[in-house]
């Protein structure tokens, strides 16, 4: 035995300085309650329930069902996922706050369901609603640890939607104050969500933690072009997202008649991937404007086919309008497009240019007419295009993508069940 070893001296042993635990989550036991968008669809919250569950965790996933995602109960990738029946979106003032109050019963319920049929350490509740704390609070009262995902500014999103403040409004603001008192951590998307949980929430600087919904490279993979998706045209502009009343989607096609009409350009086929409470309006929309023979709406599609045409697509763009939500969100869609190494066109928006820098080209705050112009910027310029895609391709590489933010967000969990080291 070597001279000065523990054993030799009779200094006690340390098991964890000894033989250090490579996990220290592995073991423990989360419910992550999200009620956007159906597991696994919602790609941020799956990202985060894979990446605990590779450390150890026993993972439950409570969520709304969703298109491609009806069953009940289903065990994906060892993840236990429970679902719950959709409620239908909010149409005005009075509607946006009673949509709500049939998923939160269905919540609630999953939740004890959860709770004795397989327990959890720690409850994650991910917003929009800002509801999900009257989820929480039992569990918290009963001593299991409160994490809040922070993915939407929802005052600001009843302002951009309603374009009013009054007593609504103020009421968001309590129920968004209420989430942050029952959390005892934070997660924040950006560091504008940051600046909202310390200031308006009144969160302590060091229990506010941003991790980016950085895309997978794994998952968007680089394909070869598909020129079957350009339909015989010069250029292919792709989108990919949401259909909703913020996502500009209206701005998309009046700049494209714009782009025809005034800038006379019109050799372009423009591909929108994605379903949403707006898809059927926005196709009128779009026959309206005598696009029908430019635009093609997917809907939601296999995720290679998605690949296939974003891999084609020639410029692709993010036409969210200005307001007090979109200026402060980050949209995943920009990151997506960056990792596939395209170009992009988007509103002037605060985070949008945190996120893409000089990948994207920017038109003026809701001008449809400069939206035009900056679409046609790239098409006449192939070598301006490839050195925004280059740009944007390493900076997800080196700073966006998930392999970079996953080790932020699992040292959340070791905050807040105490397992940082000393």
């Amino acid at each position: 035995m070597a001279a000065g070893s523990p054993a030799e001296s009779g200094s006690p042993v340390d098991p964890a300085s000894a033989s250090p635990n490579p996990n220290p989550l592995s073991g423990q036991r989360v419910l992550i309650v999200v009620e956007n968008l159906p597991v696994p669809f919602d790609r941020r919250v799956w990202q985060e329930a894979n990446a605990l569950r590779g450390q150890g965790m026993d993972v439950s996933v409570i969520s709304p069902k969703g298109q491609g995602a009806e069953q009940s109960f289903e065990i994906i990738n060892g993840i236990h996922v429970f679902r719950h029946p959709q409620p239908p979106e909010a149409r005005g003032v009075m509607g946006f706050f009673l949509e709500y109050p049939l998923a939160l019963f269905w919540e609630f319920l999953l939740a004890w369901r959860v709770f004795f049929r397989r327990g959890f350490d720690v409850i994650h509740i991910c917003n929009p609603p800002d509801l999900l704390f009257l989820v929480a609070a039992p569990f918290r009262l009963l001593g299991k640890r409160v994490i809040f995902d922070h993915h939407d500014i929802n005052p600001e999103l009843f302002e951009a939607k309603y374009h009013r403040r009054g007593i609504f409004h103020r009421l968001l603001c309590l129920v968004e104050w209420l989430t942050f008192r029952t959390c005892h951590v934070s997660i924040a998307t950006n560091e504008s969500y940051r600046e909202v949980a310390v200031s308006r929430g009144r969160m302590k600087p060091e229990n506010v933690y941003v991790v980016r919904s950085g895309p997978s490279l794994e998952r968007l993979r680089l394909m070869p072009e598909d020129p079957a998706f350009r339909k015989g045209r010069r250029i292919l502009i792709g989108y990919v997202g949401v259909i909703g009343q913020q996502e500009g989607i209206d701005h998309l096609l009046e700049a494209l008649r714009i782009l025809i009409d005034k800038l006379g350009f019109a050799d372009f086929q423009c591909t929108i991937c994605g379903g949403g409470p707006e898809l059927e309006a926005m196709q009128t929309k779009c026959t309206e404007l005598g696009l029908d023979d430019h635009v093609e709406f997917t809907g939601r599609i296999p995720e290679d086919e998605l690949l296939g045409i974003l891999n084609t697509a020639d410029i692709c763009v993010n036409p969210d309008v200005w307001n007090v939500m979109n200026d402060r969100s980050t949209m995943n869609k920009v990151m997506e497009y960056m990792a596939l190494g395209k170009p992009i066109v988007q509103y002037d928006l605060r985070e949008g240019r945190v996120s893409a820098q000089e990948a994207s080209l920017y038109a003026k705050p809701n001008d449809r007419a400069d939206f035009a112009a900056r679409i046609l910027e790239l098409v006449k310029d192939p070598e301006l295009r490839e050195r925004m895609g280059k740009f944007g391709r390493k900076r997800v590489e080196q700073d966006l993508n998930w392999t970079v933010e996953e080790p932020k967000f699992l040292a959340v969990y070791r905050r807040v069940l105490g397992l940082e080291p000393r």
